[in-house]
């Protein structure tokens, strides 16, 4: 049995007569410190940077612009699903030889249900979802791309981030505590996979069967929209180029840092933070990646101002505004944003990934063909 009291010297046990705070100790210690410095300067210049790489890929690939997420999701345009899901596809790939390379990688396990004890499983994916896809037809922006926005100058963005931010600070300090006071609390953001968390594993296939037929669809799709739709003025490179982009930024971050990108959960923790609560190392690093995101849009719009042309639609700031708050309000419900489960979920083939993502364009799509 073990005592947190100092231990005295037993009987043969040599005797230090040396102080606890001798040079010797403080210089170990003094070392020790140093190095611990320079490991957390270094993981947040990482973070930064990474955040930058991903943000420079969204802006390069022109799903940033307003003009491009709404004119998919009421299906005039199919720029924004050619970028996704050559994203996907790549991302998928990334994923899959790392989860060959390192089998038990902690960051690399599919994403569990998000349940609100509603009535599923899978309730808060798809509650959460429609909210998502909802917000970004009204704001035309998502959780990430609405920080391109911000890099580029894009005004609607600014709006919809003041209404993301307050949407941050409501579900921090007033839904997510009361979600988790029901009979079945949610499972929001969890990494831990539940019981056939998998697609392959609902279905009953192998991994590997339906991860090739996935990117055998994926690049189908987006062979048949290049080839027979046209991309509008805000394509400065070809779109699949820029989902190219995105899943590069993916493997930077996977291989820089250790763990795929998401971008919604930085909005919980500003909302947290802004009521009081402590900035722990791991939220500090999440947020310095979403200002990496606006640091890379920013320098590459301006390095290369075709890059930071937008193309003008019409967003109003009262639907910015609304749309930037029910999107952040979905992905948290959803445990993840078109980021964290559209491109990350799916890379992990998490079932609730897919659910999020097809109600997330369902919803957008219906709202698309409603207002226009």
């Amino acid at each position: 049995m073990s005592s947190s009291l100092p231990s005295h010297n037993q009987p043969g046990e040599s005797s230090s007569l040396l102080p606890s705070n001798t040079p010797t100790t403080e210089s170990a210690s003094r070392s020790q410190g140093q190095q611990t410095e320079q490991t957390g300067a270094m993981s947040e210049i990482n973070t930064l940077l990474t955040g930058a790489a991903f943000g420079a890929a969204l802006t390069a690939s022109g799903v940033f612009q307003p003009s491009v997420i709404i004119s998919q999701l009421n299906f005039t345009n199919f720029h924004m699903i050619q970028t996704f899901l050559t994203a996907a596809a790549g991302s998928a790939a990334t994923v899959s030889i790392a989860q060959a390379l390192q089998p038990n990688h902690p960051n690399l396990v599919p994403r569990a249900a998000s349940s609100l004890g509603l009535f599923g499983p899978y309730d808060g994916n798809i509650l959460g979802g429609i909210l998502l896809g909802s917000g970004m037809m009204l704001s035309g922006a998502c959780p990430g791309t609405v920080l391109a926005q911000l890099g580029v100058g894009v005004k609607s963005g600014v709006y919809a981030f003041a209404g993301a931010s307050l949407a941050g600070v409501v579900w921090s300090g007033f839904l997510k505590p009361l979600l988790t006071q029901c009979p079945t609390p949610p499972k929001v953001g969890s990494a831990s996979p539940s019981p056939k968390a998998t697609v392959h594993e609902v279905l009953g296939v192998s991994k590997r069967t339906l991860l090739l037929g996935l990117e055998a669809m994926f690049v189908g799709i987006v062979i048949a929209a290049a080839k027979f739709t046209e991309v509008g003025p805000e394509a400065k490179i070809p779109p699949y180029y820029g989902g190219m982009l995105i899943a590069g930024a993916q493997l930077l971050s996977l291989v820089v840092r250790g763990c795929l990108v998401g971008m919604s959960t930085s909005y919980e923790e500003v909302g947290g933070w802004m009521l009081g609560g402590k900035l722990v190392p791991e939220k500090y690093r999440n947020m310095l990646f979403s200002a990496g995101v606006i640091i890379g849009s920013y320098f590459l719009s301006h390095g290369a101002p075709k890059f930071g042309e937008v193309t003008d639609v019409v967003v109003s700031p009262l639907s910015a505004a609304v749309g930037g708050f029910l999107m952040i309000l979905g992905s948290r419900m959803a445990g993840g944003c078109t980021s964290g489960h559209g491109i990350s979920g799916i890379s992990l083939l998490s079932m609730s990934s897919f659910l999020t993502v097809g109600a997330t364009f369902a919803a957008g799509g219906l709202m698309g063909l409603l207002i226009g």
